[in-house]
């Protein structure tokens, strides 16, 4: 094998170009915007993960525990901003503390540095949380993705990869001979492997590319809250809450970012259109799309009611966001809010209504298509591009 294309610029497509590169393979990279890391990438809370919520043994949690350091040392390396601070998982009720305990479990298994504290101490970490108990957890950290991204494309640009913007995959076939084609607006790449890491859209490349992939992308919208720079000091570091078991989704949270600002969120509410940053941002074609997934319906079924209706009633509403936080941090208000980005998580979706739990890779004869990467891939991005890199040698 001598050549790949990689499909898709974010975090994932960059590191897996970089794995690449790094083993003499000639590398192209597609990306269909105007520059890298434009969605999942540019648009998630720059945070770090430890490890801790995964199922021990999948991919999430080993990825994730090893991509907790092999992130922090690419950015140091990297004169990349990055803050190792750890942060606090809030049990706000008695009734959350059997979850907190399996979450403190969950974290041993995972090799997660992590131990429960008590009220008091939680406190000394965050004055103001409200808690009954708290984990805390010490490798979570803040960092600049899309500044990791900025920094693997200096190196990909001196490795010679061929780094392409503004090139959207139009058509995919299988060469004559072996190895991949894939049509852009105005040429047609030839490559020994095709590697297919275009997040939001990864689905339809699949299909473009032949296969019938075994889950589809429902994209869910984030909305994010910031506090005013006044009330920024509430939170020290970064706050959560106890996750709901059932869902992928963490809960909105509190981070203090890199520049001293904390953001708020998110929630998640089904986006109408796969890049849908705002409820105006509507696609006819992606809504069809959702609308015909038996699977749509059956995830309906499930969590329409409560859990869907109380996420869209907290996106039209600043009261019940700030209400929400309020029962991390009591002193936040809705006055203390502002409205800030959005981000839209592309999560895979199997027939029966099943959201993807785990990272979701699919091979074909000279293929590899990452089908579902959602949080923390951004964070395993590195040991993500490896994983995939020995798929596709192994896969030639």
């Amino acid at each position: 094998m001598r050549s790949v294309v990689v499909i898709g610029g974010g975090i994932v497509g960059l590191a897996v170009a970089r794995s690449l590169v790094s083993r003499g393979l000639s590398v192209t990279v597609l990306e269909k915007e105007d520059r890298w890391g434009a969605h999942q990438t540019g648009h998630n809370s720059n945070v770090v993960h430890a490890g801790l919520y995964y199922k021990p043994g999948s991919l999430k949690a080993r990825m994730s525990v090893a991509g907790n350091h092999s992130m922090v040392e690419y950015a140091q390396a990297n004169d990349v901003p990055v803050q190792v601070c750890g942060k606090l998982v809030v049990a706000t009720s008695t009734d959350e503390l059997p979850a907190l305990r399996v979450l403190a479990e969950r974290a041993e298994a995972n090799g997660v540095p992590a131990k429960l504290i008590t009220p008091e101490e939680a406190r000394e970490y965050e004055p103001e949380v409200a808690a009954v108990a708290a984990l805390r957890v010490e490798s979570t950290g803040i960092i600049d993705f899309p500044a990791v991204c900025a920094a693997i494309v200096r190196e990909l640009s001196a490795a010679g990869a061929d780094l392409r913007l503004d090139t959207p995959a139009l058509a995919i076939r299988a060469g004559l001979g072996g190895g991949v084609e894939v049509a852009t607006g105005d040429a047609v790449i030839r490559a020994d492997a095709l590697v297919n890491c275009a997040g939001l859209h990864s689905d339809r490349v699949a299909q473009m590319a032949g296969l019938t992939p075994r889950a589809r992308i429902v994209p869910f919208r984030g909305e994010y809250y910031e506090l005013r720079p006044e009330r920024a000091s509430l939170v020290r570091g970064l706050i959560y809450p106890v996750p709901d078991p059932t869902l992928p989704f963490l809960g909105v949270h509190l981070t203090r970012m890199l520049d001293g600002s904390v953001h708020a969120g998110p929630n998640a509410v089904l986006a109408l259109r796969r890049e849908g940053y705002r409820w105006r941002d509507v696609s006819l074609a992606d809504l069809v799309d959702t609308a015909r997934y038996p699977g749509t319906w059956r995830l309906a079924r499930k969590y329409a009611y409560p859990v869907g209706l109380d996420e869209v009633r907290r996106s039209l509403s600043k009261t019940r966001f700030a209400a929400s936080l309020a029962r991390l941090v009591p002193a936040v208000t809705a006055d203390d809010l502002v409205r800030s980005g959005a981000g839209v998580r592309a999560q895979a979706l199997l027939p029966d209504g099943s959201l993807v739990d785990d990272f979701l890779i699919e091979t074909a004869r000279d293929q590899v298509h990452v089908l579902n990467a959602p949080s923390p891939a951004a964070t395993s991005a590195l040991e993500i591009g490896n994983h995939i890199a020995n798929q596709v040698l192994e896969n030639a």
